[in-house]
């Protein structure tokens, strides 16, 4: 971007957010007359008190907590700008929270707090737990937000999603999956490269593996991952250096990229070369991820021969970007009131997604559906939520069925709820 475009979008950005004081507020759903207060306050509000009571998974019935989702962070590691404090922090996740409700109906409250250690998170989530339908870990420093996430999923009994490495890896996979069709190849045969083992980088390798590809090599920047490295581990890489890189290869990312058919970013800006495509194999796939600016840009990787080209950038073809699946995954997970998320939830939300875009309307710069209107909106959040629903009610991770059937209409429902509201807000 030029610097006199960047400098127009601060200035218009800061006249917006404060001329609303933020991006979101909290509406009643239903217009109330002074006569009313009798039933929705006191003295009738104690009569699904006292039913909730009897039964806690009444709340869902008759409070809004089947439809909120609590974002948590604590702002230390926010995109693309890091550790700022959760003040600075909080216009980022009312921003996710505009985005929940704009493409998922879903209200999601920001909770941005004062905490640095992972058990005052933990403590804090499990506290507000009545409140919510689901947890959205979110822009929280690594490795502690993968260990926050792993001991909630142990001790809640709502799901904890986090999107910065759930959210991720089940763009990444739907966009390989098509990607992989186009060039002609076997998705378990191809060699993969992954640079970054941050949340990003664990959590698209994490669902490939676990959806049974096995020839993948994760970089960092002390060279390549591998079983009994003693340089710059943690925990997750060390669990990562067990399933992947089998033939212990050791050296540079350039080492690892020697012949590969896929490379993807998941670090920093400019972190690859044209030199570094061009030692991979034939009809190249690169996915370059880092935001604002990606590992190489999408014209620098086509020109180097890449043969199909993702960034996370919404001004080039085939932006992998995780608002597009988060908004489905929890308006699933919070339809069949699920207990959890795990790996064949991501997988299916995964597949769902890559299954969009029909075989015939792939091409090089159509490989992931995008949010274009409302009905292409629906129809992806509906899918992806479809399938999430369907395989939680499968495993017994629910705490109700629904035909699913309802999943789409609930969805319509929901968006031209919000679809009235916007039109009162006018600008």
């Amino acid at each position: 971007m030029k610097q006199n475009n960047k400098d127009e979008l601060k200035k218009i950005s800061l006249i917006k957010h404060k001329k609303y004081r933020g991006k979101i507020q909290i509406i009643g759903k239903m217009k109330i007359k002074y006569s009313d207060l009798k039933i929705y306050y006191t003295p009738g509000v104690a009569y699904p008190c006292l039913e909730i009571a009897k039964n806690k998974n009444l709340s869902y019935e008759y409070t809004n907590r089947g439809n909120n989702v609590a974002i948590v962070t604590n702002g230390s590691r926010i995109l693309g700008l890091g550790s700022i404090g959760p003040e600075a922090g909080m216009p980022v996740m009312e921003g996710k929270a505009l985005l929940m409700k704009k493409f998922g109906a879903i209200d999601a409250i920001p909770l941005a707090i004062n905490a640095e250690k992972e058990n005052e998170i933990i403590n804090f989530v499990k506290m507000i737990e009545p409140s919510f339908g689901a947890i959205n870990i979110e822009d929280i420093q690594m490795p502690m937000s993968l260990r926050i996430v792993h001991k909630l999923r142990q001790e809640l009994k709502i799901p904890v999603f986090y999107d910065d490495s759930d959210g991720t890896g089940i763009v990444a996979r739907a966009a390989l999956i098509n990607a992989v069709k186009l060039v002609n190849k076997d998705i378990n045969k191809i060699s993969i490269v992954i640079n970054g083992s941050g949340a990003a980088g664990l959590g698209i390798a994490n669902i490939l593996i676990n959806s049974g590809i096995k020839n993948i090599i994760m970089c960092d920047t002390s060279g390549i991952i591998y079983k009994g490295r003693k340089e710059n581990m943690n925990e997750f890489k060390k669990e990562i250096s067990e399933k992947t890189n089998q033939n212990l290869k050791k050296g540079k990312i350039e080492d690892a990229v020697d012949g590969a058919d896929v490379l993807i970013g998941a670090s920093t800006k400019n972190a690859f070369s044209k030199e570094l495509i061009q030692k991979m194999n034939h009809k190249a796939i690169v996915f370059a991820l880092a935001n604002p600016i990606p590992e190489i840009s999408y014209n620098d990787a086509k020109n180097a021969g890449a043969a199909i080209v993702a960034t996370g950038r919404s001004d080039f073809p085939n932006q992998i970007n995780n608002f597009i699946a988060f908004t489905g995954i929890l308006r699933g997970l919070l339809d069949v009131h699920a207990k959890t998320i795990n790996n064949s939830m991501l997988i299916k939300a995964s597949d769902a997604l890559a299954g969009i875009i029909k075989n015939r309307e792939l091409n090089s710069e159509y490989i992931i559906p995008k949010f274009k209107d409302e009905k292409t909106t629906i129809n992806i959040t509906a899918a992806i939520a479809n399938e999430v629903a369907k395989e939680a009610m499968k495993i017994k991770a629910t705490a109700i069925r629904i035909n699913m059937g309802e999943i789409l209409k609930r969805t319509e429902e929901l968006f031209k709820n919000y679809d009235k509201i916007e039109k009162d807000l006018g600008e």
